[in-house]
């Protein structure tokens, strides 16, 4: 860049003293042609790699290396191809085969990005259009393979970060040694056949409500069984009661409500000596005429 400042530096110094000095301008012309051919020498030797981007150098068509995002000094004959780095999202409508053979259809979104280290690796081997020719054709080998290994039934409950973290690991290794790395897999939609889904749903309706008979039950044991202790609480308390309750205890209590009814101002007769020795009470009042 200096460079590039100081020749358009020259160039305008030497039409400044062409002005002035007109006697001076036949030898003024080729010093001016210097400069210009250092600008020119300068620019051809820039090359700028945009950001996202790496640019790969070649040479008499050979590869020899890779430089990052920014500005850079080259050699002037070597030309750039620039590959990008960023995260690109390749997209799979996909319908394969289940390990018993009906077809499932998925639809996957895989994340990735090319690996900047190894640009000028997959540039010289793939070439830039490494998507169409790697990419895309391993993740739907990746798909295929992660199906046929399971039941429709099994992919249709199976949790989808399971699925997709199976169709990941299936396919990161392979990319990864072309110089391609995996961020994730996005599992979209999972559509099995009518009647596969509506038999599925049938035993996932027919499990819960066996699921809520079997809760109702435990409950109602529970239940149960918190009756009998109850029960047999009482039982217990009865049999404790009964007891302490004697033919004495009989006779003190009621000679001692003999002797609160002889203290009551009621109209009552009270005989004493009835069955048992208990009192025997009349009710004489008002309203036993």
């Amino acid at each position: 860049m200096s460079l590039i400042l100081l020749g358009i530096f020259i160039i305008i110094a030497l039409a400044v003293l062409g002005q002035k000095f007109p006697e001076l301008r036949q030898y003024l012309r080729w010093w001016l042609a210097i400069p210009v051919v250092l600008i020119f020498l300068a620019l051809s030797m820039v090359k700028i790699v945009p950001p996202g981007n790496v640019g790969v150098l070649i040479l008499f068509g050979k590869v020899y290396g890779a430089i990052p995002e920014g500005l850079h000094f080259v050699n002037p004959l070597v030309s750039m191809q620039l590959m990008n780095v960023r995260t690109q999202e390749v997209f799979e409508h996909a319908e394969s085969p289940s390990k018993e053979g009906l077809n499932v259809v998925l639809e996957v979104s895989c994340l990735y990005h090319l690996m900047p280290e190894e640009a000028d690796k997959v540039y010289r081997q793939i070439g830039p259009r490494y998507d169409e020719i790697v990419v895309k054709p391993q993740f739907r080998s990746a798909i295929r393979g992660i199906t046929v290994r399971h039941e429709a039934k099994d992919l249709y409950t199976s949790s989808r970060d399971l699925i997709a973290n199976q169709i990941f690991e299936d396919l990161a290794g392979d990319l990864r040694k072309r110089g391609v790395e995996v961020e994730k897999i996005l599992l979209r939609r999972m559509q099995l056949p009518k009647s596969i889904e509506e038999a599925i749903n049938a035993k996932l309706a027919a499990d819960q409500e066996a699921q809520r008979m079997r809760f109702i039950l435990d409950k109602e044991r529970q239940e149960a069984e918190r009756k009998r202790v109850e029960a047999q609480g009482i039982q217990d308390f009865q049999r404790i009661v009964s007891q302490g309750i004697s033919d004495q205890l009989l006779r003190w209590k009621g000679i001692e409500a003999t002797e609160k009814l002889a203290t009551s101002s009621n109209a009552k007769v009270v005989i004493v000596g009835g069955r048992d020795g208990l009192p025997l009470i009349l009710n004489t009042g008002p309203e036993s005429r």
